[in-house]
C-alpha cells in the first residue's frame, strides 16, 4: 500500500440519538432536496406562481423520487428476493431474525426517474400547470439534488468502484483492503459539473422540454460512462457486456436528445 491512497473509513452516522440516528446518506439526501427546493421556488417567484403550489409540488417530488427509486432497486436489482418479500419493498424495517429497523438501503436512480416524472405529470395536471414546464425547473436542480446524494453513497462506502493504482484511490476499509476508483465522488463532481452548466450556459429563453432534454442526457450519459469502472451491484450482471444501469441510462440518453432537438431554444 503507498501513501497516495486515500484510506477511506468514515463513521455512516452523524450523530446518534440513542432513539434515532441521522446517518450522512440521509442528511445529504434532505441537503439536496432543500436545496433543490429554493432553486425551484426561485423559479416560481420569477413566473409568479402562488407559493402553495410549490408546497404541494415537494410531496410530490419526494413521494415520486424515493418511491420509484425503491420499486426501481427491488425489481431491476433484486425481483428474486422482493417479488418473495413484497412487504419490504416499502417498510423500512425488516422480521428476518427479528424486527429491525434497516431504513431503505436500496435506491435506483433510473426508477427515482421514473417515480418523478410520473409524480409531476399528475402534480400538473392536478394544478392546471404545463408539465414540460415544471419538469424543466426540476431538470435545473436535479444534477445538485444527485450530487448530494452520491455523496452519500460516499459516505456509506457503497456503489465502489473497479481496483486502481492512481494516486487517488480510495481504500474502502469497510469493504475490503483494495485500493479502488472513487466513482461515487466522479459521478458527483460530474452532476455538479451539469449543475453549472445548466444553470450558466444555457439560453434562459426556451420551450418547455428543452432543460429536461439536457438533464437526462448529460445525467444519463455521465452514469453510463461511469458504470465501466463500478463493480457489479448485483451477481447477475456479471459477464454482461453492459450492466443494469447502462441498459436503464440508454432509454434516458435518447428521450434527452429527442427533447433537445424537438424543444428547440426561442430567439
Amino acid at each position: 500500500m503507498t501513501i497516495n491512497q486515500i484510506i477511506w473509513s468514515p463513521s455512516e452516522v452523524v450523530v446518534d440519538l440513542g432513539f434515532y440516528a441521522v446517518h450522512w446518506y440521509s442528511l445529504l439526501f434532505a441537503v439536496g432536496f432543500v436545496a433543490g427546493y429554493f432553486l425551484v421556488k426561485s423559479s416560481y417567484l420569477r413566473t409568479n406562481i402562488p407559493l402553495d403550489k410549490l408546497d404541494s409540488l415537494s410531496i410530490y417530488v419526494v413521494l415520486g423520487t424515493v418511491i420509484g427509486a425503491r420499486m426501481g432497486h427491488c425489481l431491476f436489482y433484486e425481483p428474486d428476493y422482493y417479488l418473495t418479500r413484497p412487504w419490504e419493498i416499502l417498510l423500512p424495517f425488516s422480521f428476518e431474525g427479528g424486527f429491525r429497523f434497516t431504513g431503505f438501503r436500496g435506491l435506483a436512480s433510473h426508477g427515482g426517474g421514473i417515480g418523478l416524472v410520473t409524480a409531476i405529470y399528475i402534480y400538473s395536471k392536478r394544478n392546471e400547470l404545463t408539465p414540460l414546464w415544471v419538469m424543466d425547473q426540476l431538470a435545473l436542480a436535479t444534477p445538485l439534488v444527485g450530487a448530494f446524494i452520491r455523496l452519500g453513497n460516499l459516505m456509506n462506502s457503497e456503489i465502489i468502484g473497479t481496483p486502481s493504482s492512481l494516486p487517488w484511490a480510495f481504500v474502502f476499509e469497510r469493504v475490503d483492503p483494495i485500493a479502488r476508483h472513487p466513482a461515487q465522488l466522479y459521478e458527483a463532481l460530474a452532476y455538479f459539473g451539469v449543475f453549472i452548466f445548466m444553470r450558466y450556459a444555457l439560453p434562459k429563453s426556451h420551450t418547455p422540454g428543452y432543460f429536461l432534454g439536457w438533464c437526462l442526457s448529460l445525467i444519463f450519459t455521465v452514469r453510463f460512462f461511469i458504470e465501466f469502472i463500478k463493480i457489479d451491484q448485483v451477481a447477475f450482471e456479471a459477464g454482461m457486456i453492459l450492466n443494469m444501469g447502462q441498459l436503464l441510462s440508454l432509454p434516458f440518453i435518447v428521450l434527452g436528445i429527442y427533447l433537445i432537438r424537438n424543444k428547440k431554444t426561442e430567439g
